[in-house]
């Protein structure tokens, strides 16, 4: 192994797959200073590192060249490839080495990738990122990680290099259904901002303008994330503050009239949405101060 100017030991990353977020990934590493190795199965994504990086043929010899191994392929059919396929990264690794699984990919793939790294003494872990390709570009990613914090450790300096807020989720699996959990968070708000596009449309209102106005008013009150302040979504109770209650009640009740509201200016325009009924029918639950009911 490679050593610091302070003659500790130079952790030499590897990253498999160099496509919209693995190509950044590999570039924030090499410009923290790690020693790099690239492998992708398109020869002009390597060559764009010929200059900072050493390039692997395979993912079977970048195994024999890095400590920390960083998975930034597809799907699962890959991620098992790259790892435990006849060439894969994993039949070359040292014991103690860390793979680090960017992929979004299936809890149970994950699970059957980690037993495989467990049996030949390699350590898995998984790391959703959020942010997408300019993020990644940037160094900026919002890494979300499950596994064994010892093995989190040793790829602190790999995460640190491609992220801007690195969360340790709890055990293994737990970064991947955080992403997903995510991500329904995410197309979700993108539904209900195509629903709201077709309200503004059937007026005859510039969606641009709409957009504007939204983006303005999120950085005052938030955007989805804004009741996720408490440790659970159970409804509140007798032991929680009145204030909050009461505070929860009036917001779930403003947001009853909002709702019905735009349902209301939907019909008269001859447009059904779900998405605002929906909400409607789950909005104490919601704001936490009762069950939803069943959409008429």
């Amino acid at each position: 192994m490679a050593e610091t100017e302070t003659g500790g030991p130079a952790t030499r990353v590897g990253v498999i797959g160099l496509g919209q977020i693995g190509s950044g990934v590999a570039s924030n590493v090499a410009t923290a200073g790690l020693s790099v190795v690239v492998c992708d199965v398109a020869e002009a994504a390597t060559a764009r590192f010929a200059d900072r990086a050493t390039i692997a043929q395979s993912p079977a010899l970048l195994g024999t060249l890095c400590d920390v191994l960083v998975v930034a392929v597809v799907n699962d059919e890959q991620v098992i490839s790259v790892l435990d396929g006849s060439d894969g990264a994993l039949s070359t690794l040292s014991p103690g080495a860390v793979v680090v699984v960017l992929s979004t990919i299936s809890l149970h793939s994950i699970e059957e990738m980690a037993a495989a790294a467990s049996r030949r003494g390699v350590d898995l872990i998984d790391c959703g990122v959020s942010g997408g390709p300019a993020a990644s570009a940037a160094g900026e990613l919002v890494s979300m990680v499950g596994g064994d914090e010892a093995a989190i450790d040793r790829a602190q300096p790999v995460l640190d290099a491609f992220s801007s807020l690195v969360v340790r989720m709890g055990p293994l699996g737990s970064g991947l259904v955080a992403k997903l959990a995510r991500n329904v968070v995410q197309y979700g708000s993108w539904l209900a901002a195509y629903e709201g596009q077709r309200i503004a449309e059937a007026a005859g209102i510039e969606l641009a303008k709409l957009a504007q106005v939204i983006r303005a008013s999120d950085v005052k009150i938030g955007g989805p994330s804004t009741l996720m302040f408490r440790p659970t979504v159970a409804p509140l109770g007798p032991d929680d503050h009145e204030g909050l209650v009461a505070a929860m009640r009036t917001g779930a009740a403003l947001a009853h009239k909002d709702l019905r509201a735009a349902l209301e200016v939907g019909a008269q325009m001859g447009l059904d949405l779900p998405v605002a009924e929906m909400t409607d029918a789950q909005c104490d639950s919601i704001f936490g101060v009762g069950e939803e009911r069943t959409a008429p």
